[in-house]
């Protein structure tokens, strides 16, 4: 049977502590961004100060956790040299930013020595994960849910060794 997962608001809405976010794809390739990216490929630059050019729903649901006390960290770990999509998100970052997380980025060749989980995912207060599953061309497949202590657990210990070696947004070139 199908697993129902709640939106991304919801399970950020029931937070109360953290919520760290893992991505480890060099490609995406979500719908709701493509427009986004075709225009920054097309020399498309946002303008911080404006923020009804760029603010969503997404940035609403962060800023409102974090308005709450949540601390919200994305770790991404990269190949380098970086994926023409990576630029892209490293453009975007100072909105995540803006919006109250915290993001660090983890070159590949600095984490030979980590076990780095094999999908994308959020840990809601240490109790939840919910895994992003994706196709092999970045196409978005589903979000499954995942309550185990254990597999919980090593999963966060896995995010906090890679937040740990990761480089802050603000000193991390491309």
């Amino acid at each position: 049977m199908p697993q129902t997962v709640p939106p991304f608001a919801e399970l950020l809405a029931d937070c109360r502590r953290s919520a760290v976010h893992l991505e480890t794809r060099d490609v995406y390739g979500v719908a709701e961004e493509d427009a986004d990216f075709a225009a920054w490929r097309d020399g498309w630059e946002y303008d911080l100060d404006d923020r009804s050019s760029w603010w969503n729903g997404f940035h609403d649901s962060v800023a409102e956790a974090v308005r709450r006390g949540v601390v919200m960290r994305r770790a991404r770990v990269v190949s380098e040299p970086v994926s023409e999509y990576i630029r892209y998100e490293h453009s975007c970052t100072p909105q995540n930013l803006v919006a109250g997380e915290e993001v660090r980025w983890l070159p590949r060749r600095l984490a030979s020595d980590l076990l780095i989980p094999g999908n994308d995912l959020w840990i809601f207060d240490d109790r939840l994960i919910r895994f992003s599953l994706f196709a092999g061309d970045g196409r978005f497949v589903a979000d499954v849910l995942e309550d185990a202590d254990n597999v919980v657990k090593r999963h966060a210990e896995a995010f906090e060794a890679i937040w740990e070696r990761a480089i802050p947004h603000e000193e991390y070139r491309i």
